[in-house]
């Protein structure tokens, strides 16, 4: 094997390992801060939590900030992205509708820590952090409304709005509350109920 090639590979390992140890972390960010709050948390237990030393959390965040700032932009990022690709591959708008709820109900079962450090920690954020979340945010109800107003023309866009708001909150608050209830379950019915609140009339 080539020197350049050892070099290659063991490149791509190392890159590898961080961005995998770099998700870990994350991963118990969002378990620590939704547990304690993100006040509560310190780099410390951050990376006891994850394995490592708490200054080794700085090889991969510029401090615990940063580690908020990472967790909540990133899953507002995929989250919009996500939501993005659904809509562009189901041009049905019914079917696009029926596609968002079901992105947003796995999103949802998935991430429920993430979602209550968003909750409750937002303020948190420095301000360019807390910016680029918001302008997510927003950029994602906006994807649900264009799909909303194909399935409900004519509809004033400021309640378009608050029925995906609402949807956000119905959805984001069962994960929570859903105790020992299957997934299944709870999915089937969240995508029942958020279906039923967008499009009533």
């Amino acid at each position: 094997m080539s020197r350049e090639l050892v070099v290659s590979t063991t490149e791509t390992a190392r890159d590898r390992a961080k961005a995998d140890r770099r998700a870990v972390l994350l991963a118990e960010a969002a378990r620590l801060f939704a547990s304690r709050g993100f006040d509560r948390v310190s780099l410390e237990d951050l990376g006891a939590a994850a394995g490592v030393s708490g200054p080794a959390v700085y090889r991969h965040f510029a401090g615990k900030q940063a580690v908020l700032a990472a967790l909540l932009v990133e899953v507002s990022e995929r989250l919009h992205s996500g939501g993005a690709e659904v809509v562009a591959r189901t041009p049905a708008a019914e079917e696009a509708l029926r596609s968002l709820i079901a992105f947003h109900v796995d999103f949802a079962l998935a991430n429920p820590d993430v979602i209550r450090v968003q909750d409750r920690d937002l303020d948190s954020l420095g301000p360019d952090a807390r910016h680029a979340v918001r302008a997510l945010q927003r950029d994602y109800v906006e994807l649900w409304m264009s799909v909303l107003s194909r399935v409900l023309p004519g509809s004033d866009q400021a309640q378009l709005r608050i029925r995906a708001q609402a949807t956000f909150g119905l959805i984001n608050s069962t994960p929570h509350s859903a105790g020992r209830s299957s997934k299944t379950t709870v999915r089937a019915l969240l995508e029942s109920m958020a279906l039923a609140a967008l499009t009533t009339r």
